[in-house]
C-alpha cells in the first residue's frame, strides 16, 4: 500500500465543486486563509466572483465556472486547472442539492434533479480527478455525504438515497485509490446551518454553524480518518439507530419529527391562505 498522501499548500491546488454557497464557501474561505490555492467552481458566477473578492490571506482564489452534471465540462475544467494553474492535490466533491420529497406527494423531478448533481455529479467529477491523480502519482480525495445517507429520514427520500450511495462508493473505492497514493475521505456533518438545509422543514437538532462546519473539515482533511463525522455525539447517535428493530426505529422517528401532515391537506391550507392574501390586498 502506498504512503497516505495529505495535500499542503505547496503541493499544488485545491478544486471545491459546489462553491458558490454554504459549507464548499466557508471552506474555501479558510482554506485561503490557511495558504492553499483553490479553486472554486459553480454555477453562479457573479457568487463565485463576490467568493474571490471577499477571501483574504496568504492563499488565492481562482474561479472557473462549471456544471457538474456535464461530464465533458468537468473533464475540460480539470484540463484547464492543470494547464493554467498546477496539479490538482486536492479535490472537494461538495456540489449538491436538496429537495424535500413526501411519499404521499411523488414526482420524478426531485429525484432526477438530486440524482443528476449529487451523485453523478460526484462521479463526473471523480473520474477526470482520479486520472490526473494517477499520473501525478498522488492526490487526495473529500466526498461530501451527510448523515442521511446513514438510514431514511423523513422528507429525505432523494437526498439520502444519493448520500447513501456516496457513502458505498466512498468505502468501496477506498480499498484501490489506498494502492495508488490516492486518499480517500468521507464527509458525513450532522444539520449545517445553510439555506439549502433549510429548505427540508423538518426539525435541525446540533445545528453547527458553516463556520464551525468549515474548521471541522478543514481540520479532518488534515487527519489520517478515513470518515470526517460531526458533531460527533449526534452523528454516532444517528448511527446507532440504524441498528434498531424497525419497529422502534419508525416509532422514534415519528416521535422526533411529530405534527407531519399529508401534502394534499397542506395544499388545500396553503390554497385557502393565498387566497385571504389576495382577498386582503
Amino acid at each position: 500500500m502506498a504512503t497516505a498522501f495529505t495535500a499542503r499548500p505547496d503541493h499544488g491546488m485545491v478544486w471545491i465543486t459546489g462553491a458558490s454557497s454554504g459549507i464548499g464557501r466557508a471552506v474555501a474561505l479558510r482554506l485561503v486563509e490557511e495558504g492553499y490555492s483553490v479553486v472554486v467552481t459553480a454555477r453562479n458566477h457573479e457568487r463565485l466572483v463576490a467568493l474571490q473578492h471577499e477571501a483574504s490571506g496568504p492563499g488565492r482564489i481562482v474561479v472557473l465556472d462549471g456544471d457538474v452534471t456535464d461530464p465533458s465540462d468537468m473533464e475540460r475544467l480539470l484540463a484547464a486547472i492543470e494547464y493554467d494553474h498546477g496539479r490538482v492535490a486536492l479535490a472537494l466533491l461538495n456540489a449538491g442539492v436538496v429537495i424535500p420529497v413526501r411519499g404521499d406527494d411523488l414526482n420524478r423531478d426531485a429525484f432526477d434533479k438530486s440524482f443528476a448533481v449529487n451523485l453523478h455529479g460526484v462521479v463526473n467529477c471523480l473520474v477526470p480527478v482520479v486520472e490526473h491523480m494517477k499520473a501525478n502519482g498522488h492526490g487526495q480525495i473529500a466526498i461530501m455525504s451527510s448523515l442521511a445517507g446513514y438510514s431514511g429520514l423523513p422528507m429525505s427520500a432523494a437526498y439520502g438515497a444519493t448520500k447513501a450511495g456516496l457513502i458505498n462508493m466512498a468505502e468501496s473505492l477506498k480499498f484501490d485509490l489506498d494502492r495508488i497514493g490516492i486518499r480517500l475521505q468521507l464527509i458525513c456533518p450532522g444539520f449545517v446551518d445553510t439555506a439549502a438545509s433549510a429548505r427540508g422543514k423538518f426539525p435541525r437538532p446540533a445545528l453547527v454553524s458553516v463556520e464551525e462546519a468549515a474548521e471541522r473539515i478543514c481540520l479532518g482533511l488534515k487527519s489520517g480518518r478515513f470518515e470526517i463525522t460531526f458533531p460527533k455525539r449526534f452523528t454516532y447517535a444517528v448511527k446507532l439507530a440504524r441498528f434498531l428493530p424497525y419497529r422502534a426505529y419508525f416509532a422514534l422517528l415519528n416521535w422526533l419529527v411529530p405534527g407531519r401532515v399529508p401534502a394534499t391537506t397542506a395544499k388545500k391550507s396553503q390554497s385557502r391562505t393565498k387566497g385571504r392574501s389576495r382577498q386582503a390586498v
